[in-house]
């Protein structure tokens, strides 16, 4: 039997998701990156070998994500796709007429607005915390509380505080003065909450129509306190779709199986024994031009495989020069 494989590799979070040839779900996996990619993805294939039927081949393989390049260059990839279409395929294969897209991860968060199955429109942050999953870890974290409490107890507010500052670092200090002047740490954890929903929708959302239906995926949708700040700050439902912590890996599998379908070709999958090589890392100073970017490259036996980093293409069209 024939299976296509997603893999969705964020700076906090690594996933993969296999399909079988109706696009269904046959296994998915969810890891953190912890600032080691390579060795993620190598992980991650060694489970999910052990999770697929014996029988089950791979037919194709797509990488998606933040080290999408890096990834592909690993495991032989078909192809290669950026976060925002294989998350906006994923998200339409579950909801036909979705017409917005929330996608809030552990680092980036983004905007997808989808009309008549066509993405029209996206925006993205990279660079602020605040309207991000970070955001609320940072916060637990300082309290002494996982995440899990933190939305738990987020839910229990009765009278929600408003956490003023659209920066982590003003959020943090108004949530300090709120708990000494007595304010229920429920009802600041909600505020927290709040707080990242406006961030996110007048940094990412602004100037963007939010219309309804309204899909909110990525590894923060687990947290029930943000579904329920979201969908009182837009005053209409959000939809939660299964799997919406791995959706970017589904969407890069549902695109290779169409791609491979198509074009009938054989996959360049290098199999699950890449999960045993040891791959070298290392960086140099780029001397083609006054940007002086830092290159990233790696390497199997003094063979470089891949670099990349720069602002410009010069290296990832060149590997081997």
């Amino acid at each position: 039997m024939g299976a296509y494989l997603g893999i969705d590799v964020g700076s906090v979070t690594t996933k993969f998701a296999v399909l079988n040839k109706n696009d269904e779900l046959i296994t998915h996996n969810y890891l953190l990156t912890q600032g080691k990619p390579i060795i993620m993805v190598q992980q991650g294939l060694k489970e999910i070998q052990q999770q697929l039927p014996q029988n089950m081949e791979i037919s194709g393989v797509a990488t998606t994500g933040s080290a999408r390049y890096l990834a592909g260059v690993i495991v032989g990839a078909d192809l290669v796709k950026n976060e925002i279409t294989s998350h906006a395929v994923a998200a339409l294969q579950y909801i036909p007429d979705v017409q917005t897209i929330i996608e809030i991860g552990g680092q980036d968060s983004k905007i997808i607005i989808v009309r008549d199955g066509v993405v029209t429109d996206f925006g993205m942050n990279t660079v602020c915390a605040a309207g991000t999953g970070s955001f609320l870890d940072h916060q637990a974290l300082r309290l002494n509380m996982s995440i899990e409490e933190f939305s738990r107890r987020a839910l229990e507010s009765q009278n929600p505080v408003r956490i003023a500052g659209r920066c982590t670092v003003f959020a943090e200090s108004d949530m300090v003065h709120k708990q000494q002047m007595g304010h229920r740490i429920e009802d600041i954890l909600y505020g927290l909450c709040q707080a990242l929903v406006r961030n996110y929708l007048n940094n990412v959302g602004l100037g963007k129509e939010i219309k309804s239906p309204i899909v909110f995926q990525g590894g923060v949708a687990f947290n029930q306190a943000i579904v329920k700040a979201i969908q009182e700050e837009l005053g209409t439902e959000v939809i939660v779709p299964p799997h919406h912590e791995v959706m970017g890996a589904i969407g890069a599998a549902l695109l290779v199986h169409e791609d491979m379908v198509n074009d009938h070709n054989k996959s360049q999958f290098k199999g699950f024994g890449v999960s045993e090589v040891k791959y070298h890392t290392s960086s140099f100073e780029c001397q083609a031009c006054p940007n002086l970017c830092e290159i990233a490259q790696l390497s199997n036996n003094g063979q470089v495989l891949a670099r990349w980093g720069g602002r410009c293409d010069l290296w990832e069209r060149s590997p081997s020069s």
